[in-house]
């Protein structure tokens, strides 16, 4: 099986008509197109280019990782990056060379997002983004979905113009667990001390080196260490404890990492002052003593941060997809 077979019910599905497009001629890769139909925002500073390989667009998506060996792109077992460009390829009718897709974060097996962002780029422009977008939804499977499509400027990177980071960790703190809640939090029967998870996890704020907390992967190369967390909330809502950590960025299982250090210390096996200690020796093994990462399904991308230049939509270019509304102008079956 490839991994494409997340999506080979949608395989049968009728070829959507195509959006209207401006095609780039091939000797302009360095100009501006001026005219691409109606529907465009303008921005007094900023015109909608082509890039070296085409026109950039922006991908606002959500997923649920249960079924998936993570974000980066494998043949085998799926991941999110395989079959979200096995549904590009069919709606642009690009290979998947040409679409150059990036994600902002590379989540882990298992790993949900609400706030995951992609860029891809195609050779032409398009008039209108509801189309492709209908065209992307109706080809991926129902727990993958594109939540907002944008132009971009030539200038956005997903992973690289990204400025910070946000995820969510859930723990269902009882004796016996929801099983609305079974795929997306982590069930812990010990009484968990909210308290001193919170007063722990404020050892965490600010800037520093998370060399203790990051696992080694083959993906990151070299990465640095030194992260800044903004903010690490703790929020009892009932049995559940939502873990919100804001930073400006994070390396490979980093959050699960901290995550299970302090449930750990909510368990109040150890001591919140463990943290800094850890921190100082910049070694994950001195973090192995205590604790495995947590595991992976009680994790959410919720957000990711860019410049608001960025963000802005280029002056020529179509309005920013967020999906459509279906309606039908007469009731076709009686209603008694």
């Amino acid at each position: 099986m490839t991994c494409y077979g997340g999506v080979a019910a949608a395989a049968a599905l009728p070829s959507l008509p195509p959006t209207t497009l401006t095609t780039l001629p091939s000797s302009s890769s360095n100009t501006s197109v001026r005219d691409v139909g109606s529907g465009g925002a303008e921005h007094p500073n900023t015109v909608l280019k082509p890039t070296v390989d085409g026109f950039k667009w922006r991908l606002l998506i959500s997923y649920d990782g249960t079924h998936y060996k993570g974000w980066q792109f494998q043949q085998t077992p799926p991941t999110i990056q395989c079959i979200l460009e096995k549904a590009l390829t069919r709606a642009t009718k690009l290979e998947r060379k040409d679409l150059h897709l990036v994600g902002a974060s590379r989540t882990d097996g298992g790993v949900h997002a609400w706030g995951q962002v992609a860029h891809f780029v195609t050779p032409f422009n398009y008039d209108s983004l509801d189309s492709i977008h209908a065209a992307l939804n109706g080809l991926l499977p129902p727990d993958i979905r594109v939540r907002e499509i944008s132009a971009v400027v030539p200038e956005f990177h997903a992973r690289f113009s990204a400025k910070g980071k946000t995820y969510h960790y859930k723990i269902f703190n009882d004796t016996v667990m929801d099983p609305f809640q079974r795929l997306y939090a982590y069930h812990v029967t010990h009484k968990l001390n909210a308290a001193v998870m919170r007063e722990a996890a404020n050892h965490f704020i600010g800037t520093r080196d998370f060399s203790a907390f990051v696992n080694s992967s083959r993906n990151d190369g070299v990465p640095n260490p030194v992260k800044t967390i903004f903010r690490f909330d703790i929020i009892k809502m009932g049995a559940l404890l939502q873990l919100e950590v804001e930073g400006s960025g994070f390396m490979y299982r980093q959050v699960r990492n901290m995550v299970a250090l302090l449930l750990q210390i909510g368990k109040e096996a150890i001591s919140p002052d463990i943290v800094p200690k850890i921190l100082a020796t910049r070694d994950r093994k001195e973090l192995a003593k205590y604790t495995l990462a947590a595991p992976p399904h009680g994790l959410c991308l919720v957000a990711v941060k860019y410049n608001e230049e960025h963000l802005q939509l280029p002056l020529v270019c179509p309005t920013t997809s967020l999906g459509r509304h279906h309606s039908i102008s007469k009731c076709k079956v009686p209603f008694y």
